[in-house]
């Protein structure tokens, strides 16, 4: 390295490869722009027997860190120094040191668990804290129990180290300082403008301020920086800046004129990427939106996703010191400073808050016996690894196909669909709708297979290759539709949905859903991308892709059943029965048959009949009098829906129940001891001259008689009934029906109120007897 520039963490090399040779692991902590990518990886090569792998969390920083050190060594990229990447690698057979992304390393692991002929690794920006490189750490210090030559060094910017330390057993710890000049921040207040108007704005009073240099601009993802590019080129343009674009998504090309030096100044848009992974030479100002893009993973699916969020304090202080490495700096933040002050100091691990199904997968891969087995940093959730267990399940995961499956970079449910499509001879398919869902890209149709007949773009195109390298599909002559969407089946098992009526569609797992755009055709279908909705009661499908209800049999009989079941005619008002083949909670296929179940039946239709109302079938003036006979007997009330099923039994309609309805108060009567309840509760009472009269009886109140004056004539007791032997109440009738006494005592009223009632009856009623002593 003579003669190339000098920087801060060279001074701590030495120190840093006699504590190697002592120990086997070490933490370093470096500030961005120290040198630690480049310097502390090449510095190895001349101690460490082997290999030396460093792992970074992005594609773009194992690149142009790879380019970097072999410019240093004066040569090219795939020499001495290469790099492996997901769309892309550069290694020749005298490659030493590789500068790898997180899922590369992960895979070797699965293929070589000894890393044979690997004597290092570095985990470069740990800080970050992505699942991969916890997962990676947690590997090698497994590793390093049967292989203590391995050396092991941890490599951050902002985070609290110790705890990383103590977890490689409590190895040193050694800090270089960074070169860092004088930065003036200033907070703006809250803006209700678009974040690209935003961004504008600053770029306009940045300019006014007359700042040489290059202007780094930080923005969540690469829609908005496209959004930022459009809305800044007219200031740009006055202030003769060159417009750059800068993050992952980018082919490699557009990504080097982003970095490269330039004697034009350099407007630049990025992601995070250039926080802390990418050194951006010559910024004097950056404009911090305050967003990053984080992973995360949909509910619905299980695949991974991106969420616009707050970055924490250690980030926002990262992208603050990119705007003081060669000189003063000047930062302007677009969020007031009471939001900074609120924000965490760091980021949370991606591995408590993450899906873990493809982390579960690589360890079944390695036939690590189970979670537990693996000392983590932090330990995930146990409610996330069993989630991650559970759909390893489903999607049959285990043994060898677990093997088979943690081949492909890609999350199980899409890798599931990819060795199912190599299977049925639909692979070249299978690669291209499995990179297409791992894109995460919404497309303009809401079908799988019009989806994938758009053009693709540079990122998919890229890795549709990667796959077909990996799987080496054989080729297809013709596509087959049905192999690939019983592929797209196989990953997807529990998303399966039944069309309905207009937009919406019925989950195999009972819930209910709508469809965005257009509905398909088809009425069966896989509900691939599913997006919950707070303002809404129902989640939307975005994407599906067609099934035959037969496939769910061939490819899932153990979740298909039979199911017998008895439904309401409305129209009929009658019970029928419904057989249905069932796929979870999904009905795939049924039929009708008029003979149900005789138990099921007259529950359903007891059930009905109550509903509207059991005086539609009985008679409700009798079967309350029956009720209050009972009541006034101080018998037990009969069960009357129990009763009522009892004569729904072999009946199937309404029209069936009517009929055999009219007797059901005697049948209650019958149900308990009638004799008795006779005898406490008679029907009726035999009058003085020998007629019979009904006593009514009601809830509450009093039994009660009434007949005309001249029945009772002779009769001096009243009548009574019950135990306690109740007189009942006397309604004395005139000839016209009225009564013109009421009374419990007979006797009295013969003696004291006849005569004055006997006058105005004779007054009244001339042609009728009225003796003076009846």
């Amino acid at each position: 390295m003579t003669g190339k520039l000098s920087l801060p963490v060279d001074a701590l090399l030495p120190e840093i490869l006699t504590s190697l040779e002592r120990n086997p692991s070490l933490v370093i902590e470096a500030p961005p722009g120290a040198g630690k990518t480049t310097r502390v990886p090449l510095s190895l090569l001349g101690t460490i027997h082997g290999d030396v792998v460093v792992l970074e969390p992005r594609r773009i920083a194992a690149r142009l860190a790879a380019r970097r050190v072999a410019w240093e060594l004066g040569e090219q990229v795939g020499e001495t120094v290469g790099y492996q990447v997901r769309f892309d690698e550069a290694i020749g057979p005298r490659t030493r040191l590789r500068f790898v992304t997180e899922g590369v390393l992960t895979r070797r692991l699965l293929s070589d668990p000894e890393l044979k002929g690997v004597g290092a690794v570095v985990l470069d920006e740990f800080h970050e804290r992505h699942l991969e490189s916890d997962f990676a750490l947690a590997l090698l210090k497994r590793l390093q129990r049967t292989r203590p030559d391995l050396r092991i060094i941890v490599m951050s910017a902002t985070l609290d180290v110790a705890p990383v330390a103590h977890y490689l057993g409590g190895c040193p710890i050694l800090r270089s300082e960074g070169r860092l000049f004088e930065i003036s921040v200033k907070h703006l207040p809250y803006s209700p403008e678009p974040l690209h108007v935003q961004v504008r704005n600053a770029v306009e009073l940045l300019v006014r301020e007359q700042h040489t240099g290059h202007i780094l601009v930080f923005l969540p993802g690469a829609a908005e920086i496209r959004r930022a590019m459009r809305e800044c080129e007219a200031v740009a343009h006055r202030a003769g800046l060159l417009v750059l674009p800068l993050h992952g998504d980018l082919p490699p090309a557009e990504q080097d004129r982003a970095v490269s030096s330039t004697s034009q100044r350099k407007l630049i848009l990025a992601t995070n990427v250039a926080e802390s992974s990418v050194t951006v030479e010559g910024v004097a100002a950056v404009i911090d939106s305050g967003l990053a893009r984080f992973a995360t993973y949909s509910l619905w699916t299980g695949l991974p996703t991106l969420h616009v969020g707050r970055v924490s304090k250690a980030s926002a202080k990262q992208r603050a010191g990119r705007a003081g490495r060669t000189g003063p700096g000047r930062v302007l933040r677009l969020y007031p400073e009471e939001d900074y002050l609120r924000r965490p100091e760091h980021d949370t691990p991606e591995i408590v808050r993450s899906d873990l199904s493809q982390l579960c997968l690589a360890l079944r891969a390695m036939r690590v016996p189970h979670f537990e087995s693996i000392s983590w940093l932090d330990t995930p959730p146990e409610a996330a690894i069993q989630n991650a267990e559970s759909l390893l399940d489903l999607l049959g995961a285990t043994g060898s196909m677990a093997q088979t499956l943690g081949r492909y970079p890609l999350p199980p449910r899409l890798s599931r669909i990819l060795v199912e499509a190599l299977k049925r001879g639909a692979g070249e398919d299978g690669c291209v709708a499995t990179a297409l869902l791992g894109s995460g890209a919404r497309s303009e149709r809401n079908d799988l297979l019009a989806a994938m007949e758009l053009p693709q773009d540079y990122r998919l195109a890229q890795h549709v290759e990667q796959l077909r390298r990996i799987a080496r599909p054989l080729r297809q002559t013709k596509h087959d539709d049905d192999a690939l969407l019983m592929s797209v089946l196989a990953g997807f098992p529990d998303r399966v949905a039944r069309r309905r009526a207009g937009n919406q569609v019925l989950l195999s797992t009972g819930m209910s859903a709508e469809l965005a755009g257009e509905p398909p055709s088809y009425e069966f279908m896989v509900a691939i991308d599913v997006e919950d909705r707070k303002d809404r009661p129902m989640p939307l499908v975005r994407m599906t892709a067609r099934i035959e209800p037969e496939w769910l049999i061939d490819l899932f009989p153990d979740r298909v059943r039979e199911q017998s079941s008895v439904i309401w005619n409305r129209v009929a008002e009658r019970v029928e029965s419904v057989s249905a083949l069932m796929y979870d909670d999904l009905v795939i296929q049924e039929s009708r048959d008029a003979l149900p179940d005789i138990e099921a039946a007259a529950e359903l239709l007891a059930r009905k009949a109550l509903e509207v109302g059991l005086e539609r079938f009985v008679d409700g003036d009798a079967l309350q009098h029956f009720m209050a006979r009972v009541e006034f007997a101080g018998f037990e009330r009969p069960d009357i829906p129990q009763a009522l099923r009892d004569v729904c039994s072999g009946l199937r309609s309404f029209a069936e129940l009517k009929s055999a309805a009219m007797a059901f108060v005697p049948m209650l009567e019958q149900k308990m001891d009638a004799r008795r309840l006779q005898e406490i509760a008679p029907v009726s009472v035999r009058l003085q001259n020998g007629r019979q009269t009904k006593i009514h009886y009601e809830s509450g109140k009093p039994p009660w008689i009434a007949s005309r004056l001249q029945d009772f004539f002779g009769m001096r007791e009243t009548p009574r009934v019950g135990l306690e032997r109740t007189p009942v109440v006397v309604h004395l009738l005139a000839p016209n029906q009225r009564a013109v006494q009421t009374t419990t005592d007979l006797a009295g009223f013969w003696e004291r109120l006849y005569p004055q009632v006997r006058r105005e009856l004779m007054r009244r009623y001339p042609r009728h007897s009225w003796p003076e002593k009846p």
